[in-house]
């Protein structure tokens, strides 16, 4: 349920209604707007009566919300979440630009990418410590050693990192990580994602092979109801019937989550289409849909990379990716990617 409260309501009232309603063991979440307030109520409103409550003199309005996420919804929050990186600001008109390797192999390796992305003008550095693979044969990242070789490389960049996470039993290893991410296979891991709650760090989430775009958000909800509101959901591609790309990139749930949800939204062009050549246009076509960000992979090797190649761009490639994003942005929305 959603109260508004009326404009030149004093924070008094406003302190002693949000008092009654935790008397009838309610959660408030509030979001202060430039005209309104809004008290999003979250816990079980039945016994709530709406008709009392509309007629105080604080209140502007209450609606009910059907939707099962309350706290990652827009109607709870009407103003886009800005998260800020380590100055790295996300969401809220501004746009950024992640990239690094799909895995970390060597120390050589991360530092020269990181360097040559940060030059490109990329705002953070990517990269796997820990792999989760189809194949169980298959490269599983350097682990610890991969996150001390991605703290090396922002200490020579200066670039915040963001890294997977697979299990909240290594949470202890990401204290220093500026941006957790959990995978597509972990999107529904709800001990992890509870976990991730507790913490105050972001936490980048991408959709599910095959889940909703509800489902996503409830994943969300997941982790701001243990008390972490700082996520960044990811649109990665879904699994269809088209085999021509790694998945189908769906990028119409970026307009769809602006929507349904104030957090901040973002596209993964590189996962979502498994193909080199594909991930410029994709890139663009997301910068155009109005996302707040891109992630890209990139390889000072690809043909030789651990894990991932196929889709990995060198940096020379990701210098032009970036050029024609900047221009994108300029030319749809009068805004730069940052750098």
């Amino acid at each position: 349920m959603i109260t508004v409260l009326k404009s030149g309501t004093t924070v008094e009232q406003r302190d002693n209604l949000i008092e009654w309603f935790e008397d009838q063991g309610l959660k408030v979440h509030v979001s202060v707007g430039d005209t309104y307030t809004i008290l999003g109520l979250v816990g079980d409103t039945s016994h709530i009566d709406v008709d009392m409550v509309n007629m105080l003199d604080i209140v502007d309005s209450v609606k009910r919300v059907s939707e099962p996420f309350k706290k990652a919804n827009r109607k709870f929050h009407p103003e886009d979440t800005v998260i800020d990186v380590n100055g790295v600001k996300i969401g809220g008109g501004h746009f950024v630009t992640i990239a690094g390797p799909c895995s970390v192999e060597n120390e050589k390796q991360i530092v020269e990418v990181a360097k040559r992305v940060k030059a490109a003008g990329a705002d953070m550095l990517r990269g796997g410590a820990f792999k989760p693979r189809t194949s169980p044969y298959a490269f599983q990242g350097l682990k610890a050693e991969g996150i001390e070789l991605l703290l090396e490389a922002k200490k020579v960049t200066g670039l915040p990192i963001v890294t997977e996470i697979m299990n909240e039993a290594y949470l202890d290893l990401y204290e220093d990580v500026d941006v957790i991410q959990v995978g597509a296979r972990n999107m529904q891991n709800f001990d992890l994602l509870k976990a991730l709650g507790e913490i105050d760090k972001p936490i980048l989430l991408k959709r599910g092979l095959a889940n909703t775009l509800e489902e996503l958000l409830m994943s969300a909800e997941y982790i701001m109801a243990g008390g972490n509101e700082k996520v960044i959901l990811c649109e990665r591609g879904i699994r269809t019937f088209e085999p021509a790309t790694r998945n189908t990139y769906d990028l119409s749930a970026v307009p769809a989550l602006h929507e349904m949800t104030h957090l901040p939204v973002i596209g993964d062009p590189s996962h979502a289409t498994g193909k080199r050549n594909f991930v410029k246009p994709m890139a663009l076509a997301t910068a155009a849909a109005g996302a707040d960000g891109v992630m890209i992979e990139v390889h000072n090797d690809p043909s030789r990379a651990f894990s991932d190649g196929a889709q990995s761009l060198t940096p020379d490639q990701f210098d032009d990716v970036m050029k024609s994003l900047r221009a994108v942005r300029s030319t749809v929305f009068g805004g730069e990617v940052q750098a």
